[in-house]
């Protein structure tokens, strides 16, 4: 594929952050939940329109973030936000290394669902590196403190094998980035009771 010239930024929605260990949800609405294992870079000033050989002034840190996909829904409609907020599709962690501990350009990044590796690669080859995305986000709105800004993924998906092969409950998806641990999540089916409306349970047959 020829490299973009623009990152592609969507949004990921707050009730999708999770941490680890915590169990990512595959949900009762698709069976195509797939990983991402993304370096991910962590805001701790606030910013604004900040050029990028500024950019690591306004990076508190830098951890892993998993960007679960639910691949069918995210390529059914005309922006990604939707296929990628689902309750439990961004855990992260295990912990933030602060941004004057690590040299992000560079970090050995490695995915494995249960013990087979599925995506091995490095920093290194981001299309667009961390102080690039700053300075692009941040010329079109005010980052925060706390804000999470996920780099991108390597090859080695789920949904791009053949025939594809996506995530089961049962399975544990493993990542690990030179410097940062690993973050290890198991996959779970999401609860077949959790239909409510505050403490009102609804039929589970409502979707």
């Amino acid at each position: 594929m020829e490299a973009p010239t623009t990152p592609a930024v969507f949004a990921k929605f707050p009730n999708s952050v999770s941490g680890p260990g915590d169990p990512i949800l595959r949900p009762r609405a698709s069976a195509e939940v797939d990983y991402e294992g993304e370096l991910c870079v962590v805001i701790g000033r606030p910013c604004r329109n900040v050029p990028a050989e500024r950019a690591l002034d306004a990076i508190g840190g830098f951890m892993i973030l998993n960007d679960v996909s639910v691949r069918d829904l995210q390529l059914r409609t005309q922006h990604w936000s939707l296929g990628k907020s689902f309750d439990s599709h961004s855990p992260t962690g295990p912990w933030l290394t602060l941004g004057d501990e690590i040299d992000p350009s560079d970090l050995s990044l490695r995915t494995w669902v249960n013990d087979e590796l599925r995506q091995e690669s490095s920093t290194m080859q981001l299309i667009f590196d961390c102080a690039t995305l700053v300075e692009f986000i941040s010329g079109f709105c005010t980052l925060l403190p706390g804000d999470l800004i996920a780099t991108g993924t390597p090859s080695g998906v789920g949904g791009a094998m053949d025939p594809p092969d996506y995530l089961e409950p049962g399975d544990e998806v493993r990542i690990e980035i030179e410097g940062l641990g690993t973050l290890v999540n198991p996959v779970e089916s999401e609860a077949v009771d959790n239909a409510w409306i505050g403490a009102e349970k609804l039929d589970a047959a409502i979707s």
